[in-house]
């Protein structure tokens, strides 16, 4: 059964604690705007997804009531920072397999720099992660996702003779795109010697290459075809894998941040849609350090391994190339509220395949692509399609 997007809608992304808003008041404002958008009222959706990472337990209800009370089922979802595009597979799998026409996917997050601070003590959800990195590079005093990207960051440089201007050149592409996004936290761009002057984060990533702490949520209303509109964005195929062995056993850091949760996926998802990354426009990638986008590049098959910084400077990857990656900004510059990211990147394919991103629309956008990864470990990659146009 063919599962489309009827509506979608997010707040704007801002940072941590100065939009004034409770995340009740966030996730309320996203779904309603996805309401509206898919001409749909609350009282017409029959199941909820929705995400998070760290707000309390049954925090989808609660968030929800500022909605409506209409006893639907409402399903927690948390898969660290593939969260949103959880909630949104799981949604997807409900109109798919027939359990109900109209449902709603929702992220959101409301963050504090507790809750991001990490610690390498104790049982954690990471510990085959950091049981590679610590005895080769010790622990730093710097934030734990910094260190593992930075790492994998100096080993890219290591093994492919990547620069650190090509890394570079990821968040000033990423930066740019932002000025066209009114959601974005960022709205300025940076050259690239300010990308390289910026204060250090942690090996050669610089704060401008770094996706800030965000607050803000997203929201998509998914219908079976029975109830899809003239604008409806059909999702071609998703895929939603986890770590298997191979990201620990060759000791690799690029492999211990999930570039073969990618390969994977996105082989899936263009094997059962029977596309290539070559016939896709527009691509939302897990830009959460810029790094991570070149090796994104790589496992998504955009360009061959060791290639991706090549990629990055080529300017292949912006608007007059052959894709658009991140047009919204992305995490670096649009922010990254961990629950709603993957659903801020449904937003944004979805604007782009109807037409309606404004300044940062992808001229003849047909096919889009969507990248959330989550250390732990969980990516999603999804597809989509222009739909009932």
């Amino acid at each position: 059964m063919k599962v489309f997007v009827a509506g979608v809608g997010m707040t704007k992304f801002d940072k941590i604690g100065t939009n004034g808003l409770t995340y009740p008041q966030m996730v309320a404002e996203a779904v309603g705007n996805a309401l509206a958008d898919a001409g749909i009222t609350y009282d017409q959706v029959q199941r909820a997804a929705v995400g998070y990472v760290f707000q309390p337990s049954a925090a989808g209800q609660r968030a929800l009531y500022e909605v409506g009370m209409t006893g639907i089922p409402v399903v927690n979802v948390n898969n660290n920072c593939a969260t949103g595009s959880t909630a949104l597979l799981l949604a997807r799998e409900w109109v798919q397999t027939g359990l109900a026409d109209i449902v709603l996917a929702v992220g959101f997050e409301q963050m504090t720099k507790d809750s991001m601070s990490g610690t390498a003590s104790g049982v954690t959800t990471i510990d085959n992660h950091i049981g590679i990195m610590v005895p080769k590079y010790g622990w730093a005093q710097a934030p734990m996702t910094a260190q593992f990207f930075g790492h994998a960051a100096n080993e890219h440089m290591q093994r492919h003779a990547t620069t650190v201007e090509q890394l570079a050149s990821v968040a000033v592409k990423n930066h740019e795109h932002s000025t066209r996004n009114p959601l974005a936290q960022f709205q300025r761009p940076y050259t690239l010697a300010e990308v390289l002057a910026d204060k250090p984060v942690h090996g050669p990533l610089t704060r401008s290459q770094c996706s800030p702490m965000s607050d803000g949520a997203a929201a998509a209303v998914l219908v079976s075809e029975r109830f899809a509109q003239e604008n409806a964005v059909e999702i071609l195929a998703q895929s939603l894998v986890t770590d298997t062995s191979s990201a620990f056993d060759s000791g690799s850091m690029i492999d211990v941040v999930g570039a073969p949760m990618t390969r994977q996926a996105a082989q899936e998802v263009f094997g059962s849609a029977g596309v290539t990354v070559s016939d896709v426009d527009v691509i939302e990638l897990h830009d959460c350090f810029s790094i991570n986008e070149i090796i994104t590049y790589e496992a998504l098959g955009l360009c061959a391994e060791g290639k991706g910084g090549h990629l990055a400077e080529s300017g292949a990857t912006t608007y007059g190339g052959q894709w658009v990656v991140n047009p919204s900004g992305g995490l670096i510059s649009k922010g990254h509220p961990l629950g709603a990211t993957g659903l801020a990147q449904c937003a944004e394919l979805t604007w782009q395949l109807r037409g309606q991103a404004g300044d940062r629309q992808v001229p003849g956008a047909r096919l889009g692509l969507a990248h959330n990864l989550g250390l732990g470990g969980a990516c999603v990659v999804t597809l989509y399609g222009k739909g009932m146009q």
